[in-house]
């Protein structure tokens, strides 16, 4: 027996097993043309969040691209940027009550925004009036990158990537997935109730996130392994873990804007990241602590100091914080309701620096006064 298979074995044996989906989660997994549409802006923005990763696409791509779609695009960018907030992503959650099969749909919806994409909008969590303005604003823009998009044949530069891996690892992850009720962990975490299904939809232009629209659904990368969907939609469903307009949140942000360190974080931090409000980490980092519990109850966590270390420059130093409370208190056995387990939190304390602090080094393993920056490695 193997290093990794006496871990897996060891863990087999302490950590309660996850039940069969037909207890609670259904799982749907599919592909989307316009999402991947959407998700290529990204790569034809130039950020080198994105372009590190479609190098060679984007070589074959751009000469077919129309300049003024370009500069549309550009448009585009630097309104986000200013808004501090990401292009693709957001464009994908705001669009996600339409139909989003092809370009040709996601065309028609912004076309048609205010009869096929307003009304599940702002029925939705996301609804955000400045965010909605935006978009109008920039429609025009809009559909001119969506019209290069489809005259520099977008639809079949995609299948060449596609074609022959997406119908298969759609049936090889549905089969994975089906054994794990994922649903059941988180409610039992939150303290409330979920839809019970969770869909997923593969991508090829969706690197680096892994990204929450509406309803319990989530895009992926298609050649993302087994174990790292299974975390994204671990993390993805539980977003909001309570309400961030509530009183039990607006307790926890001021108690986080009481800690320098985490003012701190929130003002070096590259915001290309995203999370650029006390509001935005605290939402955040709630839901990566809960989530690496679902993701060690299912087996397909990383160490908690390796995921911490790393992940966005180490900034989620409140995430590795809560983790330490949470299983300090045995919560990762028992549940409850997050957003009680938060107010007790606050109220006690636990957010400021001589508690929070000593649990986030003691996570990550490393002295107090080294949580941020992380050193270089």
């Amino acid at each position: 027996m193997n290093r990794r298979q006496l871990l897996i074995a060891a863990t087999a044996a302490i950590l309660p097993q996850p039940a069969l989906a037909a207890g609670r989660t259904r799982w749907k997994v599919r592909g989307s043309e316009g999402f991947d549409a959407l998700c290529f802006l990204g790569p034809l923005s130039g950020k080198p969040l994105y372009t590190r990763y479609y190098e060679a696409e984007l070589a074959a791509f751009r000469p077919a691209f129309p300049s003024s779609a370009q500069a549309a695009l550009d448009r585009l960018q630097a309104a986000a940027d200013a808004r501090a907030s990401l292009l693709a992503p957001g464009l994908c959650t705001l669009l996600s009550g339409a139909s989003d099969a092809t370009l040709d749909d996601v065309f028609l919806a912004v076309r048609e925004a205010e009869a096929r994409v307003r009304p599940a909008y702002a029925a939705s969590p996301y609804w955000d009036q400045e965010s909605w303005d935006a978009f109008l604003a920039s429609r025009e823009d809009l559909l001119a990158v969506l019209a290069g998009l489809k005259t520099a044949g977008f639809p079949a530069f995609r299948q060449t990537f596609l074609r022959a891996k997406l119908e298969p690892r759609v049936a090889a992850l549905s089969a994975r997935l089906a054994s794990l009720d994922v649903i059941a962990e988180q409610e039992r975490l939150i303290g409330r109730a979920l839809e019970p299904e969770i869909e997923v939809t593969l991508l090829w232009f969706s690197k680096p996130h892994g990204t929450r629209i509406q309803g319990q659904r989530f895009l992926s990368h298609v050649d993302y392994p087994d174990d790292l969907t299974i975390r994204i939609a671990a993390h993805e469903i539980l977003h909001p873990p309570f309400p961030m307009d509530g009183a039990t949140a607006r307790a926890a942000i001021a108690a986080l804007e009481a800690d320098p360190l985490m003012v701190r974080i929130l003002k070096e931090h590259d915001p290309a990241f995203g999370y650029n409000s006390m509001e935005g980490i605290l939402n955040e980092d709630t839901v990566q602590a809960l989530d690496q519990i679902v993701s060690d109850r299912l087996g397909v966590a990383r160490p908690p100091a390796e995921r911490w270390a790393k992940a966005d420059d180490g900034m989620h130093v409140l995430a590795a914080g809560l983790y330490g409370l949470l299983k300090a208190d045995g919560y990762d056995r028992t549940g409850g309701r997050i957003e009680t387990w938060m107010a007790r939190a606050v109220k006690a304390g636990r957010l400021a620096p001589a508690s929070l602090h000593p649990a986030a080094a003691g996570v990550l393993g490393v002295p107090a006064d080294q949580l941020w920056p992380r050193p270089k490695t």
